[in-house]
């Protein structure tokens, strides 16, 4: 069974941030740019919030904000719901099932060490539940 810090060191722990104080319409830039749906807010080493595709469809575009006027401080999401690396990728996904969030930042004894979202805890199980059952149908096979 995975847990989060092995999902981590297969795909990477490049953690991808935007400034409080950034317009929105250059965190969304980014975010498409890196094909991301959310991207942390980091000041001096702080996460500070969390900016994701739905704060910017929620908070922004139906809120009938100009994305060009509004700094990412004043519409990501707070306080940031993270995950220790030890902690499985099941857990993780019960985690974002009942915030009902895409993304969570990896902390480990105080210190941001990566991001997964939700697409990466799935693939994990999913390889373990493929995983088990080969090893199922082998014990039976003899």
């Amino acid at each position: 069974m995975h847990n989060i810090r092995q999902i981590l060191e297969e795909k990477g722990s490049e953690i991808l941030s935007v400034a409080p104080g950034d317009m929105v319409i250059d965190a969304v830039r980014r975010m498409a740019e890196h094909g991301v749906g959310s991207m942390l807010v980091m000041h001096d080493g702080e996460m500070k919030g969390m900016f994701s595709e739905r704060d910017y469809a929620r908070k922004v575009i139906l809120a009938g904000r100009a994305s060009r006027e509004t700094r990412v401080e004043e519409v990501m999401s707070t306080p940031v719901v993270t995950i220790d690396p030890r902690a499985t990728a099941e857990e993780g996904l019960a985690l974002m099932t009942r915030k009902r969030i895409r993304h969570l930042p990896v902390v480990e004894k105080g210190a941001l060490i990566g991001l997964v979202s939700i697409g990466d805890l799935v693939n994990a199980v999913i390889g373990d539940q493929r995983l088990l059952i080969e090893q199922l149908e082998s014990y039976v096979r003899g």
